[in-house]
């Protein structure tokens, strides 16, 4: 694996496919940053009209630092292929436009936070009025209603409240920041897949719908495989002795002889196997199968000081001819440098701005849309 590769445009890539399979559909965007902007990011890279309303200021992502050919890198990969209108919903006049843009829109999608949306005479009820056919879809922390509808929050303690912070721990067990914004991520998901269901069952009532998509609703069933203990009603995993969260040798992390890492992704014994006979510990086979923690440090052991011994790019090579669940730990910039990245065509290049690619591929349109995202109210 290579991470020197270099930007370039796939040859995949193509301006807009009329066949995608979002052509036809409109959406009103109202939401800002990450969890809504990414749900209708997806849907216009499959041919969706997405108009973005913004404040008169602009999404606050525009202005997210590194920026490149003078757009926030953030914003331009959260909204590129969609309209940008700006309307004062305070204002008769907006509220005037918007209501026009209602009227003809197949979604309708707002992240303020709880109540915002009927003081400004635009929640469900008014809007289902204008458009019945509309499908709406309200993105918060912690859902429209509640005692927690109203309390400010972000992914950060979203993942406080959900349980999955207390496992993002280091070797300490203090929680550290995690690197996913998750909570944000898993609620622009489940919006998406709320919204395209919703959409195929009003071809068959013919009626809209409401989604309540909450951040935390979201991030809860993400720990169906971690969290199962305390789902059932008994003890919280803890990372020491789970075998998801670091608590198994052949699931963990080592640091090589040059100070850099790489991990162990395993739980099949096929592999457990395929590495200690090619390191000629095959006595140490039983450990992987036993309970994860202290019933497995001194594997842990045997791996950690065994990894210390060469560094990441001699294990990269040594692991070549190997069956077994095994990568460097890279940082972004050799992530994107990558073969697999430029093979997956994932860095999209066009006009000297650089964008993730859509992660959605339909085999009978391999064309990739690679469509600016909009100046402040360039279609206004």
């Amino acid at each position: 694996m290579s991470y020197r590769g270099s930007f370039v445009l796939p040859h995949r890539a193509a301006p807009f496919d009329p066949m995608a399979k979002l052509d036809g559909i409109k959406v009103i965007d109202l939401s800002l940053f990450l969890p809504g902007p990414m749900a209708t990011m997806m849907m216009a890279d499959q041919g969706a009209e997405v108009i973005k309303i913004e404040p008169a200021a602009g999404d606050p992502a525009r202005d997210m630092p590194p920026m490149e050919a003078g757009q926030s890198v953030w914003f331009r990969s959260l909204n590129r292929g969609k309209k940008s209108i700006v309307l004062d919903l305070k204002s008769e006049d907006g509220k005037a436009r918007l209501h026009e843009l209602i009227a003809e829109a197949d979604v309708f999608v707002e992240g303020f936070r709880p109540g915002v949306m009927q003081r400004l005479g635009f929640d469900y009820a008014a809007v289902s009025a204008i458009n019945p056919r509309i499908v709406y879809c309200s993105i918060s922390a912690f859902g429209q209603e509640g005692a927690m509808a109203h309390h400010p929050a972000h992914d950060l303690a979203v993942q406080a409240l959900t349980g999955f912070l207390s496992v993002n721990d280091g070797p300490d067990g203090a929680p550290v920041v995690p690197g996913v914004a998750s909570g944000d991520m898993a609620a622009g998901l489940t919006a998406l897949s709320a919204i395209l269901m919703a959409l195929i069952g009003r071809e068959k009532s013919g009626q809209g719908d409401y989604i309540d998509a909450t951040m935390f609703d979201s991030m809860l069933p993400w720990g169906a495989h971690t969290a199962g203990s305390a789902v059932s009603g008994g003890e919280t995993p803890r990372s020491q002795s789970q075998r998801s969260l670091g608590g198994a040798a052949f699931y963990s992390v080592y640091k090589t002889k040059d100070d850099r890492f790489v991990v162990l992704g395993a739980r099949e014994m096929k592999f457990v196997r395929n590495l200690l006979e090619a390191l000629d510990r095959p006595d140490l086979i039983p450990l992987g199968e036993a309970d994860a923690g202290a019933a497995q440090a001194p594997l842990r052991a045997f791996l950690g000081e065994t990894f210390a011994t060469k560094t990441r790019d001699e294990w990269e090579a040594w692991f070549a001819d190997k069956d077994v669940a095994f990568s460097p730990v890279l940082d972004f910039r050799e992530a994107l440098d990558s073969d697999l990245v430029t093979e997956r065509a994932m860095l999209v290049e066009r006009d000297g701005t650089h964008q993730i690619g859509p992660a959605i591929r339909f085999l009978k349109e391999p064309g990739l849309p690679v469509r600016p995202a909009p100046e402040l109210d360039q279609d206004g």
